[in-house]
């Protein structure tokens, strides 16, 4: 049994993440300040003896004081909602300093640790699809940026952490994953699409829908990363992992109405600045050195989704766009 720090672990990812480790048999230690993770989503877990949750913020230098085999660190805002306007300096900090504080925890324990990244470091890429060794075409200065440069900034530190401190790094970037326990107000487009049919509400499109993305299902990317985790040793990455099933905005929500029904209908509004027009992931990287790739089907994946978020209705933030 291992035990093993996952910072995040009551968000969407983290959760998921924390539940899969417990099945396996590790013991686990959740630590998040709950800024957009949701205690509902490991209330299960509160009373299992191997798990044990730490309120705390990873801004502060990290207060877990047990030996710690393994981290994985998915402490930061993911959705645009909360990593744009007034909390985008929080979002920043998050990824800098929480990387410092957990890089340093990392190595005052020996530990292995694994960094969440993004395709978001793609930006609007000139590149498609995407592969590891693409550098990326991101703004710096716009409303994404602290998000987009937050993650860039963090691998900048995993990696000078390895080549100058000797720690044992994995860093993963992970692109649009959809699944139970996302929160149904979190701005992205699966759950937003989903509530907005489930609450009758017309399904809102940015842009003119022909943006493209491709979804992975929650247990298809969990699966990966704990694979990355236990790769081999000196295999760093970085590694794409995602769904390279590529889908428009305008299919996704066709199919979400599709399957729900009702008299939503769909609308269009302005596409937010920066926001990329396509994403896909080349995962060959991955095939080659996890021996991973998703196995759940886009239809098969919102299947699940809808009916997860048919239990959340009652969080539904009525009548807004978002």
């Amino acid at each position: 049994m291992k035990t093993i720090l996952v910072t995040g672990g009551t968000g969407f990812l983290g959760s998921n993440l924390c539940h899969r480790l417990i099945k396996d048999g590790e013991r686990v230690i959740c630590l998040d300040n709950n800024y957009t993770g949701r205690m509902e989503n490991i209330q299960d877990l509160l009373d299992h003896p191997n798990f044990k949750f730490v309120k705390h913020d990873v801004c502060q230098p990290i207060p877990v004081k047990e030996k710690v085999d393994q981290i994985y660190n998915l402490a930061c805002p993911a959705s645009p909602p909360a990593y744009q306007g007034k909390h985008s300096i929080e979002t920043t900090r998050t990824c800098v300093l929480g990387a410092l504080n957990i890089l340093d925890f990392a190595k005052k324990n020996n530990a292995r640790i694994l960094q969440t990244s993004t395709s978001e470091i793609y930006g609007e890429p000139l590149v498609h699809p995407q592969v590891e060794t693409y550098r990326g075409n991101v703004n710096p200065i716009g409303i994404r940026s602290c998000y987009d440069e937050g993650k860039r900034c963090a691998e900048s530190l995993f990696f000078d952490y390895h080549r100058h401190e000797g720690v044992d790094i994995k860093v993963i970037r992970i692109f649009n994953t959809y699944g139970p326990n996302m929160d149904p107000n979190d701005g992205r487009v699966v759950s937003n699409f989903i509530c907005q049919a489930l609450s009758g509400q017309d399904i809102t499109i940015y842009g003119d829908g022909h943006q493209t993305r491709s979804f992975c299902y929650v247990d298809d990317l969990i699966e990966a990363i704990v694979r990355m985790m236990n790769s081999h040793e000196g295999f760093t990455g970085p590694v794409n992992t995602g769904n390279p099933g590529e889908f428009t905005i305008k299919e996704l929500a066709e199919m979400v109405v599709k399957k729900i029904g009702g008299t939503s209908k769909v609308v269009y509004k302005d596409l937010p600045s920066d926001d990329p027009t396509q994403r896909r992931p080349d995962i060959t990287l991955a095939k080659r050195e996890l021996g991973w790739e998703p196995k759940v089907p886009l239809s098969d994946g919102l299947d699940k989704t809808i009916e997860y978020f048919k239990t959340q209705v009652h969080l539904f933030k009525k009548g807004e766009d978002k």
